[in-house]
């Protein structure tokens, strides 16, 4: 392994960061990629989800920053919110010790003209899904003439959702660029068209995934009532967190209500809900007050969260390379994983599974557990406050211990947006803390507090 601490042009600020973040090695994809970058190449870069390419570009594109000139320098695109979103944490998370850097987010789903005022304020990197940025760019409200690099994360998603067109048409309005940066987790043939258009002498990297077929066991299991499957499933594995996949938004509604009424705590995430409902279910999932989440193929990507247990396919999608993606899911950073595929006999489009993953025939299983439930022991809270008002996790949890009384095990993780907190709490003490807040005061200022649903 090679340390961030070799990295020329690498400000002692930016390595501060890295530190605390617990970057203290490089992964393989960043070790060859980020060289590179800060040497100007163009590059084509194989990568799975999970393999740390996210600070393999965004820390060099914040080392070739200038702070100074609060013009767009850097443009990311992201085939969905979610992954938008998980960008630019990860990008301003970096950039903490940048003085006045600042990251705006361009995606659907909140309104428009609240982006444009704050594109009017200046920004230096710029992260957004094509739709968001081309109507920005169709109303004049965007202006890519300072963009020195662009970086297609995710690009074979984004031409699965039929993207192609409008990334040309983006890329095009971007007359000035020095750098294009084509990140993909697959090459299939039209990403190697898309970067033959797009890319100059591009160096092509790929890099083998952290997790390996040895990391995730994968299992399935022919069914005709998959509602019975599940609940073995569940009984036999008894996960700490479960990422249940169905293909529609019906199904994904229809399964959350079944699990609800069984006495799990379950959250989803579909096309359909707005950006914060979304963005919430990922945090109750991720901060563990929501140990399941059944989501349809816009959580395939975009959710990186170390500690999934476990994985299921209710519905197995009909594009091999989905099925992947949604698997690598769980066995990441290391750690294994279980992933689970429900197969109905005699669906040729879905035959796939029977040679990618072993067959279980559960009912010879004996479970220890009957009926297993997934329940959490904490709630979410949020609060109407958050980075921007400089709040910080050490000053959330001086207040709720020392002002509440509150145990350090009763507060779980602390997850800070720009103008919200989300924190988990004991179930125990939700409703004191709530009540408390409308008099406690954090950093001599008080927040408006509510229960995350």
């Amino acid at each position: 392994m090679t340390p961030f601490s070799t990295l020329e042009r690498l400000p002692k600020a930016l390595l501060t960061t890295l530190d605390e973040q617990g970057f203290t090695e490089m992964t393989p994809v960043q070790k060859r990629s980020i060289p590179l970058i800060l040497q100007g190449r163009d590059l084509l870069v194989q990568s799975k989800t999970g393999s740390g390419k996210t600070v393999a570009f965004a820390l060099p594109s914040l080392i070739q920053t200038k702070v100074e000139s609060n013009t767009p320098q850097t443009l990311i695109i992201t085939p969905t919110r979610e992954l938008a979103e998980q960008v630019a944490q990860q990008v301003r998370t970096l950039a903490s010790t940048l003085p006045n850097f600042k990251a705006v987010t361009l995606y659907g789903g909140v309104p428009l003209r609240a982006q444009a005022d704050s594109l009017t304020k200046g920004a230096h990197m710029l992260i957004g899904t094509p739709g968001r940025l081309l109507d920005h760019l169709s109303k004049g409200t965007l202006d890519l003439d300072s963009i020195e690099r662009i970086v297609l994360d995710e690009a074979d998603r984004m031409l699965d959702m039929g993207f192609y067109d409008d990334i040309l048409n983006i890329v095009s309005q971007a007359k000035k660029t020095k750098q294009r940066l084509l990140f993909s987790a697959t090459f299939p043939e039209k990403i190697k068209t898309l970067a033959q258009t797009l890319l100059k002498h591009p160096e092509v990297i790929s890099i083998t995934p952290r997790h390996t077929e040895g990391q995730i066991e994968t299992f399935v299991i022919s069914t005709r009532n998959k509602d019975k499957t599940l609940q073995q499933v569940i009984d036999i594995f008894t996960p700490a967190s479960a990422l249940i996949f169905c293909n529609t938004k019906a199904d994904t509604v229809a399964l959350t209500q079944k699990l609800q009424q069984a006495g799990n705590d379950v959250t989803t995430i579909h096309g359909d809900l707005d950006q914060e409902a979304r963005q919430e279910a990922i945090i109750r999932f991720a901060n563990g007050s929501s140990p399941v989440l059944v989501a349809t193929d816009v959580a395939s990507r975009g959710i990186d969260i170390d500690n999934v247990d476990l994985v299921v396919n209710y519905d197995l999608p009909f594009d091999k390379e989905v099925y992947t993606h949604r698997i690598g899911r769980t066995g990441r950073a290391g750690a294994s994983g279980k992933a689970v595929s429900l197969y109905t006999p005699g669906s040729t489009k879905t035959a796939y599974i029977l040679e990618e993953a072993k067959a279980l025939d559960i009912d010879t299983i004996e479970s220890s557990r009957r009926n297993f439930r997934m329940v959490s022991h904490l709630e979410t809270i949020a609060l109407n406050g958050g980075k921007k008002q400089k709040l910080r996790k050490g000053d959330i949890l001086g207040t709720f211990c020392k002002e509440m009384g509150l145990e350090a095990g009763q507060i779980g993780a602390i997850t800070l947006m720009a103008n919200r907190t989300y924190i988990a709490i004991d179930k125990a003490v939700v409703k004191k803390v709530l009540s408390m807040l409308k008099s406690v005061r954090i950093k001599k200022r008080k927040y408006i507090a509510w229960q995350v649903d």
